[in-house]
């Protein structure tokens, strides 16, 4: 009997001591994460305000207080005006007179087509400042417009061959090769005639110099063709270059919140949220414009061709240019002495090196500027436009810094920098799908996606409310916080954006944030079965469901990183919310509720509680 009541003592005392205590430390990360997380996300549900976005290229002869001024008077409220040295941003307090509003302010705007419809957050300015921002909405739910782009590497296949072939008869020039003839099968085919003793050493410089090239025999002729390897990787490389060029463009536009992705293996999409009138972008973004400079012969013969220039009159060029446009790193066009147009270039390192190398030794000589600009017949068939712009005498060895005259009206000089201070494509690119979705039909896609978020959360909340009574109702405590950190995760992390089958990855993160608690509930249930404490069931529970929700979470969130990893648009969108639902359903889940359920009901062991 003695020892019996020291056997109840000591597991009185062990069972007291040891579960369901909660050290200061937990208090103070779950609250701080759900202060920080509710402050990142309470901007997004202030919505926005409509906007007009005037860029300063646009050339508005208005002030703040003019512009305030103006709209008044024509019955247009002004919420606010935020301006830098780039851009004017006009907020207006009602949103359906944003058309109005920008017909007023183009009126008094140099270039009217620059002025763009956009959104401003509606938050107060104090949680602007300290980083908070409303979560980016996509196409979908914020409207604007999308393209789908054709890359078309052709071009950079017939510049490749030309170059292997520039190389070839530098080779065969070099070594005394006679014979040697070169012709175009396709843009990635040469055929080579040459003496049959001179094959091996031909072979060998190919191998040795050009190994992304190929020499096969077609019957007594040889051909160089392209590897298939080296081809694709081509194509790869020239889809990623056009892939920044145009993330560059359209921050040149001043379009934020813009999604540029591959689309297969020569596609890009680009979708531009909240851009209703998208005819500026869609003439940046579907121009391959570029610049290139020629040395201008004045004779006919080999390596030369004939451009025509504005009047129809053919210029003699070398087939090779000094120097393309992917050597521009700045172009700002401005008015010369005489009140023309002019761009002024700015080159890279090893841009302004191969301009000085040529100019120094073409001093006296005249040098052309050619513009280009790639287009599609209307049988599918690409063509690219050339044109002499400006033919100049080179004075002085040019510097990496020089100006281009000849390039028309003040308006077309602004256009080239742009394109040319955003970036030159040798691989043309081709709108073939334009579409766009309009403001109210992206707020009825956000009205019904969160009204079955509305309806799938209550109807859980009710469910475990009632099936686990008061353990219910701390489900339902975690599974709101779940959502406020959800919601403040999606808006804090960069890039983020929520989508409408996103939404539909919120309706299922309410799903698997409660199936969490159901799991440790039930374990708690299985524990009182056994004849423990409340207490200790708590306790054991938690410890015992943590392997069993990991190992279902775990392989969920490699799903979710494998379609955001693969997929586009609305599936990056659904793998997005999926991924950081599951990890914002395994901190309420596992953390916050064991802090909850142990600071309300887990220290009294005797406490009647029904689950």
């Amino acid at each position: 009997m003695f020892n019996h009541s020291i056997f109840n003592a000591s597991t009185k005392r062990r069972t007291s001591a040891l579960p369901n205590r909660n050290a200061k430390w937990k208090y103070v990360v779950l609250i701080t994460t759900i202060i920080i997380m509710a402050l990142s996300a309470i901007p997004t549900w202030y919505g926005e305000d409509a906007a007009i976005q005037i860029p300063s290229s646009a050339g508005l002869n208005l002030d703040s207080v003019e512009i305030n001024h103006v709209l008044t008077q024509e019955d247009v409220l002004i919420k606010k005006i935020n301006s830098n040295q780039q851009t004017t941003q006009v907020v207006l307090a009602d949103s359906n007179l944003q058309a109005k509003a920008k017909d007023i302010l183009a009126k008094h705007a140099q270039y009217p087509e620059k002025l763009t419809l956009s959104l401003s957050p509606a938050a107060p300015d104090w949680m602007l400042n300290l980083g908070f921002s409303p979560i980016k909405l996509g196409l979908d739910l914020r409207g604007g417009v999308q393209f789908l782009l054709d890359v078309d590497a052709t071009p950079v296949y017939k510049l490749q061959a030309e170059a292997a072939a520039n190389a070839l008869r530098e080779f065969a020039r070099t070594q005394g090769i006679r014979g040697l003839q070169l012709s175009s099968i396709n843009e990635e085919q040469l055929q080579l005639t040459l003496p049959n003793e001179a094959r091996t050493e031909v072979r060998t410089f190919v191998a040795s110099q050009l190994p992304q090239w190929q020499i096969i025999r077609d019957g007594q002729k040889l051909k160089l063709q392209l590897n298939e390897k080296d081809k694709s990787d081509l194509r790869t490389r020239t889809v990623q270059q056009n892939l920044q060029i145009m993330r560059s463009r359209i921050e040149e536009l001043g379009v934020t919140e813009a999604l540029v992705q591959r689309e297969g293996e020569n596609r890009i999409r680009i979708e531009l949220p909240g851009v209703q009138d998208p005819a500026v972008a869609k003439d940046v973004i579907g121009s391959t414009a570029t610049l290139a400079f020629y040395e201008v012969l004045p004779t006919r013969g080999a390596n030369r061709q004939f451009i025509n220039n504005a009047q129809g009159e053919s210029v003699i060029v070398a087939k090779t240019p000094v120097l393309t446009g992917t050597h521009i790193l700045d172009a700002r066009a401005s008015a010369g002495e005489l009140g023309q147009a002019e761009v002024n270039i700015t080159l890279d390192s090893e841009g302004g090196k191969q301009m000085t190398t040529f100019s120094k030794t073409h001093i006296g000589k005249p040098m052309a500027t050619v513009f280009s600009e790639y287009g599609r017949m209307p049988d599918g068939t690409l063509t690219q436009n050339n044109e002499v712009i400006s033919v100049a005498t080179i004075q002085s060895v040019l510097p990496e810094s020089f100006r281009i005259t000849g390039v028309g009206t003040h308006q077309q000089a602004q256009q080239l920098a742009l394109l040319l201070r955003a970036g030159s494509m040798t691989a043309p690119v081709t709108i073939v799908e334009e579409r766009t979705i309009g403001p109210s039909l992206g707020a009825e896609n956000i009205e019904n996606g969160f009204a079955a978020l509305a309806l799938g959360l209550a109807s859980t909340l009710l469910f475990m409310a009632l099936w686990y009574r008061r353990l219910g109702w701390i489900a339902n405590i975690a599974l709101l916080a779940n959502m406020v950190l959800l919601f403040g995760l999606i808006a804090l992390i960069p890039g983020a954006v929520l989508t409408l089958p996103g939404i539909a990855g919120l309706v299922l993160t309410v799903g698997m944030a409660v199936d969490t608690n159901v799991l440790i509930f039930e374990r708690i249930r299985d524990k009182l079965k056994e004849g423990r404490s409340f207490a200790n069931a708590i306790d054991r529970g938690f410890d015992s469901a943590v392997s069993t929700i990991f190992d279902a979470n775990i392989t969920t969130m490699i799903t979710a990183v494998v379609l955001y990893a693969i997929g586009n648009g609305p599936i990056k969108g659904f793998a997005l919310t999926l991924g950081l639902g599951l990890i914002t359903s395994m901190f309420t889940g596992i953390f916050a509720s064991r802090v909850l359920v142990n600071l309300v009901y887990g220290r009294n062991s005797s406490r009647d509680v029904r689950v």
